[in-house]
């Protein structure tokens, strides 16, 4: 599912920054702070579409046990701040009898080794997601945050043997398909807003980096489900990994849903917009 914690703001790739190139104490503090929330609030918070939530996909107590052991290695000493008053009170009186009299501050570590942070944020990862894989009987797992793809250099630094799959679609059938989620802007002109920048960052990015070299495999969708059966097949050994028959599969029907979403008019002037991305991005 989409963990969204590695690269999401306020998770590891934040937090590694805020702790290194970006330290000071507050900087550092306030990525503790949303790195906190992020872990304990918003990832057991959300479920996916099959009902589930991250600690019940890779067991409640493991992931209850990793965060909870993380905090004592990138916190170098915790105090009291003596708490303002709020609402009517004078000078250090409090407020009220349930107003706080102090809070609770970190000074966070400061890691002039980012290799050495990054090694306590990849023990985590590998807690969480090989833990899962483990338990499963499996040597391998794939995690599938959408934005990963604009991440690439921070996620091979998390995790430097991993390979990065990505699956493109038609721009216009991505843009088509945005118009359906609740997340996105319900309009052609903004949809368009929303995604041309994306398109744009990571075709300069691409540009500018040789990934022949690198563990990195793109894919269209389309071929995907022309054939499933013989696609996975090439997919996984690229991979390194032994083949086998998957339940959830791509299916041509599933992905030409949206072809026919646009009237002409509209289907050009998205055309239009989208001019040197469909090209860029390998289609016509």
């Amino acid at each position: 599912m989409e963990t969204r914690f590695l690269i999401d703001p306020g998770g590891l790739r934040d937090l590694t920054d805020a702790l290194t190139a970006r330290y000071d104490p507050t900087v550092g503090e306030d990525a503790l702070h949303r790195l906190a929330e992020f872990l304990t609030v918003r990832v057991p918070g959300r479920r996916d579409d099959r009902g589930k939530t991250v600690p019940e996909l890779v067991g409640e107590r493991r992931y209850r046990d990793a965060v909870q052991h993380l905090w004592p290695r990138l916190i170098a000493y915790t105090y009291d701040e003596p708490a303002p008053a709020e609402g009517f009170g004078n000078g250090d009186r409090p407020a009220g009898p349930f107003a706080p009299t102090s809070r609770r501050r970190v000074v966070p570590r400061y890691f002039s080794d980012r290799g050495e942070l990054l090694g306590i944020l990849r023990s985590l990862v590998n807690t969480l997601f090989g833990g899962a894989a483990a338990d499963a009987g499996k040597a391998t797992w794939c995690e599938k945050t959408p934005f990963n793809l604009l991440c690439m250099e921070f996620l091979w630094e998390l995790v430097p043997e991993a390979t990065i799959v990505h699956i493109k679609r038609h721009p216009v059938s991505v843009l088509a398909s945005h118009l359906s989620q609740p997340w996105a802007p319900p309009t052609v002109d903004g949809a368009l807003a929303y995604l041309t920048p994306v398109y744009h960052r990571w075709l300069a990015w691409k540009n500018t980096v040789d990934l022949t070299g690198r563990r990195y495999i793109e894919v269209k969708a389309e071929d995907l489900a022309a054939d499933w059966p013989g696609q996975r097949k090439a997919l996984f050994e690229r991979l390194g990994v032994d083949d086998f028959t998957t339940s959830s599969t791509f299916q041509s029907h599933r992905l030409a849903n949206r072809n026919n979403q646009f009237d002409g008019e509209t289907r050009a002037f998205v055309e239009e917009a989208l001019g040197k991305v469909i090209p860029a991005m390998g289609y016509e």
